[in-house]
């Protein structure tokens, strides 16, 4: 651990270990991640709540445990923020909507109760844009979140929050949610990894209103933290029906295997989406970095149409049964595109539902073919940098992978002219979560980290 570093951007693991050296303490950690989110959170808007007393209580709790050397578990003081859709004991979820209840939660969804029973100090809740409905990070109720990179920017979304927060480090690890891109995407446009593990591998309670487009998953600012954090939100939970087997082992092993002898594709477009071009010459040499690292790289597309009208049916859908669930007097406070989405939904009938789901399962069937073939697929993760606030955006090339359930990162390759950042998207096969984070972690060693600075942003540049 380098001592200069500051205590808000220390690793997950680097923490745990000057923990157990009696080197810092978890309250030490807290006031410092503490501090760093007041200096920053008014210019940036990543926090939604900070239960700022309920984490002192639990960095103490946990500093006089490390002392007995008793950690309680995997992650005893560490600080970890999650998504605002996600339910943690005595405190709101307002889901970025005017139209929900500040009423605290009655119990925890399963990540928070896993986190609670391995130590962790909760910290608070990071902002999303309405129940995670688009592309950006911005609400009538929270405001607009921005890009730590350029302010003026978007973080994208609608798990931006935790993508500003993992980069600022406010909080080392955060727990996100990926409908349709909204971990990957975020994680792209703030330069930090976010993985969208295989649907089920994180169990999720309450159900979401998109079903099984949902998937919850790790943000971090290295591979190895995240595989950390699913270590821990991986764990079993009989609340959630899709949940995946429970697989007791340490996601961290044979992180460092490399990639030599494996089969890559890389698809700069999939076969149908235009890309900037300064993002895709970058996204070309990370794919070319694969083959340095002895894995065989072949430039092909996986033979896809455009799936996009087949989740647009099953997310209009989703969206309906949401707003049946919003009393009618808070109806006209959602955001208008909810109210298109329902829309849409109401001249759905159930055979062009069926229809959706007849296709959806043919897509699988084509990406697991395929995967016979090729170990990963690499593509770009997203089509553009970061755009301007307000700048309607989404995460087409990711997707694909919700419809398909198949594990997928989002790992920083590097940045355009103007200082934004670009990222890689390593997909795996069904159930390849282990391949997807061993592949990302080859790649993350061969490029140093980068971060945005705190003065950058309090001194307000922009490219304005």
């Amino acid at each position: 651990m380098n001592i200069m570093t500051h205590l808000a951007d220390l690793s997950a693991t680097d923490l745990l270990q000057s923990y157990a050296n009696r080197d810092l303490s978890p309250v030490e950690v807290l006031d410092a991640v503490l501090a760093r989110v007041a200096q920053l959170e008014p210019v940036v808007n990543a926090f939604r709540f900070v239960d700022t007393n309920g984490a002192r209580e639990q960095a103490r709790a946990s500093e006089a445990r490390w002392l007995r050397n008793r950690p309680r578990g995997l992650l005893d003081g560490v600080p970890v923020a999650f998504k605002d859709l996600l339910h943690v004991r005595g405190w709101p979820t307002r889901m970025g909507s005017l139209a929900t209840s500040d009423r605290p939660q009655a119990e925890d969804c399963p990540a928070a109760a896993r986190l609670r029973e391995q130590g962790a100090v909760l910290l608070g809740k990071t902002n999303t844009s309405e129940f995670g409905a688009k592309g950006l990070t911005e609400s009538r109720l929270a405001g607009i979140t921005r890009n730590p990179w350029l302010t003026t920017h978007t973080p994208g979304g609608s798990s931006g929050g935790a993508a500003v927060a993992t980069a600022l480090g406010m909080a080392a690890l955060h727990v996100a949610s990926d409908g349709g891109g909204s971990i990957r995407g975020p994680a792209a446009a703030c330069g930090v990894f976010g993985f969208k593990p295989s649907f089920g591998r994180v169990p999720c309670y309450p159900p979401a209103h998109s079903g099984t487009l949902f998937h919850l998953g790790p943000m971090a600012r290295s591979v190895t933290d995240a595989a950390l954090l699913l270590n821990v939100i991986g764990g079993r939970d009989v609340r959630d029906w899709h949940a995946l087997p429970h697989e007791d082992r340490d996601w961290r092993a044979g992180l460092d295997g490399g990639v030599a002898g494996l089969r890559v594709a890389y698809s700069r477009t999939l076969g149908y989406l235009p890309v900037d071009p300064e993002v895709g010459a970058i996204c070309d040499q990370a794919a070319r970095r694969f083959a340095s690292l002895g894995a065989t790289v072949e430039d092909t597309d996986p033979g896809f149409d455009n799936p996009t009208p087949i989740f647009r049916t099953l997310w209009d859908a989703g969206v309906a049964r949401l707003m049946r669930s919003i009393p009618a007097d808070r109806l006209s406070l959602l955001d208008a595109a909810l109210h298109e989405s329902d829309a849409r939904a109401r001249s759905l009938d159930v055979s062009a539902y069926l229809e959706a789901m007849d296709r959806r399962r043919e897509l699988g069937a084509t990406l697991a073919k395929f995967h016979e073939r090729y170990d990963l697929l690499l593509t770009p993760t997203l089509a553009a940098a970061a755009p301007k606030v307000s700048t309607t955006w989404s995460a087409p090339f990711c997707l694909p992978f919700n419809l398909t359930q198949q594990p997928a990162a989002s790992v920083p390759c590097g940045f355009t002219q103007a200082g934004l950042p670009v990222a890689l998207q390593i997909i795996g096969a069904a159930h390849a979560d282990a391949l997807v984070l061993r592949a990302a972690r080859a790649f993350e060693s061969t490029q140093p980290r980068s971060f945005p600075c705190p003065d950058h942003i309090l001194n307000g540049d922009s490219d304005d």
